[in-house]
């Protein structure tokens, strides 16, 4: 079962796809007001509405509305450590240090409303050499700080920029058509082991396989709860938010993206979110 946004000529709208049908909720039902809800409470709400269709011919959405965030770990991988010391010449013991440290390096990703959905463009920056995707599990957690499930983000860098310095993070992570989301959200209920799940990346470029690869979350460094304690700890979600929780799938360099590119991302029992690249916020 996935729990989706999806588009309507009325405007978006909630629903379950359970195998080739989509069962719409209540036109009522929001994602931002069910990530409101206490768990047990979003579990009573998810009766679909009598009708159903097929869920070939809906366009799905990202799915993150209203004031829901989205965030980010960093160096959560060892291969992301490596990467990230590759990529930074001058300050690669930044990353080993985080990577043993206590507290996670977590950052802001998006708002919801920059957020893309399956099937839409991703960017690369217009002033960057070298970017990458960054096919990550993403946990999604109620105003109350419990995972009510699971998506996949595609949390596109710039290793050019961050590498250049790694104050210069943001300008690396937050710009247009930097996150993806999708393509629903697989609850929390039905995936027995998060930390068994195999994540594979596949970049197709003029028809051929430019790059690609797998990894388990099994190698995660970190805890899905320990990163959600310390995001929560100092801060309040009152719609919920969602943690992208770090990639250990990053290409060697000098491998960067192109435009065109297609990008797909599959994480076992979550789901594929396949987008193409563009370079440039005018092209998103």
């Amino acid at each position: 079962m996935q729990l989706v946004r999806f588009a309507t000529q009325d405007g978006p709208r909630v629903g379950i796809i359970d195998g080739p049908s989509l069962h719409p909720l209540d036109p009522k039902v929001s994602l931002v007001g069910l990530l409101s809800l206490p768990l047990t409470a979003i579990r009573n709400q998810l009766r679909p509405a009598t009708e159903a269709q097929p869920s070939s011919e809906i366009t799905l959405l990202a799915p993150v509305d209203g004031r829901t965030e989205v965030w980010a770990a960093g160096v959560t991988y060892e291969r992301s450590k490596a990467a990230r010391m590759q990529e930074s010449e001058r300050e690669a013991d930044i990353y080993d240090r985080v990577y043993d440290a206590d507290r996670p390096e977590l950052f802001f990703k998006s708002v919801a409303w920059r957020a893309v959905g399956p099937n839409e463009n991703v960017a690369i920056r217009a002033d960057s050499e070298v970017n990458v995707p960054e096919p990550e599990l993403a946990v999604v957690f109620n105003a109350h700080a419990e995972v009510i499930g699971y998506t996949i983000c595609n949390d596109m860098s710039s290793r050019s920029i961050e590498g250049e310095n790694p104050l210069y993070l943001p300008q690396a992570k937050i710009y247009a058509g930097s996150c993806a989301l999708g393509p629903g959200i697989r609850p929390a209920w039905e995936v027995p082991d998060p930390y068994a799940l195999t994540i594979t990346c596949t970049i197709t470029r003029d028809g051929e396989t430019a790059w690609s690869g797998d990894a388990s979350t099994k190698s995660l460094h970190r805890r899905l709860d320990e990163l959600g304690a310390y995001l929560f700890r100092e801060l309040d979600f009152p719609d919920g938010v969602v943690l992208s929780t770090g990639t250990s799938l990053v290409p060697d360099l000098p491998f960067t993206l192109q435009p065109d590119d297609v990008i797909s991302v599959d994480i076992t029992e979550v789901g594929t979110l396949v987008n193409t690249v563009v370079r440039g916020k005018d092209h998103v």
